[in-house]
């Protein structure tokens, strides 16, 4: 990425990196601000294929899918490179075309990518299957080498979970007990919620006792005002910070219009009415 933003003047790779920085410290806590920052770096560096990787990424984690699959084809073509060719599936199933996720999960590009990409495009694949209501097949398409092998990869614990849910939701508890376990034994980050569901299985409730002591009066009683005034002024700091970047970068856009090739960048049809297609991922 520091070598793309190489190629625009000082002042504008200063302020486009910024707002990267931005939208990869946000995607996870807080996606939707991540997405506003995304499509100010947008805005200042549209020909930037990092700027149109990101921006897609965060319109993806807000499922604004239709404008992420257009942002990952512009990256792609940008680039040459395939690796996020299972994204733009799985923003196929965003948009409620499974059919066109599993046709893509048959190009040739899939040959191209690296074993965690073929991994991920297979978990995309049985996702497309179980949209379709076709639970045996999911199943079927997660069976592999990757699945069988007692090496831990970074993806291990993603693929037996996946495994694991579609067994479960096929009928098959035993063996989505078992599977669940070996998701566990794999997982030692906590990325998955393995060990709940295994107390589900299990009749096993848990109860969230965590309270902030400094919230609980003299009776023992939770001051709910004093957490949703927090809240709030934890919103309002937010929204000055939004507001702000976005000032600065219409201070930083003037930078592209000497550009002879400068195109301002056309309002997608997410931001004029955006539309959220959420599904159940496998």
């Amino acid at each position: 990425m520091r070598q793309e933003l190489l190629s625009l003047p000082k002042g504008l790779a200063e302020e486009v990196s910024k707002n990267l920085v931005m939208v990869a410290r946000l995607i996870d806590e807080d996606p939707e601000q991540a997405y506003a920052y995304s499509r100010i770096a947008l805005r200042l560096a549209s020909r930037v294929a990092a700027v149109r990787e990101a921006a897609g990424f965060a319109a993806y984690a807000t499922q604004k899918y239709s404008e992420a699959l257009a942002e990952f084809r512009a990256a792609k073509r940008m680039t040459g490179s395939v690796e996020l060719w299972p994204v733009m599936a799985d923003c196929e199933r965003g948009l409620g075309r499974p059919e066109r996720a599993l046709a893509m999960a048959g190009e040739p590009e899939v040959q191209k990518l690296d074993k965690a990409g073929q991994v991920e495009m297979r978990l995309v694949a049985a996702g497309a299957r179980r949209d379709q209501g076709q639970l045996e097949a999911a199943i079927v398409t997660l069976q592999s080498p990757e699945l069988a092998s007692s090496s831990v990869q970074p993806w291990t614990a993603r693929l037996r979970y996946a495994y694991a849910d579609a067994l479960l939701a096929a009928g098959r508890e035993d063996e989505a007990r078992e599977w669940f376990g070996k998701t566990l034994e794999a997982d030692k980050d906590g990325a998955t919620d393995a060990s709940d569901r295994l107390a589900e299985l299990d009749g096993v409730e848990f109860v969230d006792a965590a309270v902030d002591l400094s919230d609980v009066d003299v009776d023992g009683d939770v001051d709910l005002e004093d957490e949703i005034a927090d809240e709030d002024d934890e919103d309002d700091e937010d929204e000055a910070e939004i507001a702000a970047a976005e000032r600065a970068s219409d201070v930083a856009e003037y930078y592209d219009e000497d550009d002879e090739e400068y195109e301002p960048l056309e309002q997608s049809a997410a931001d004029a009415d955006p539309q959220d297609s959420g599904r159940d991922k496998a």
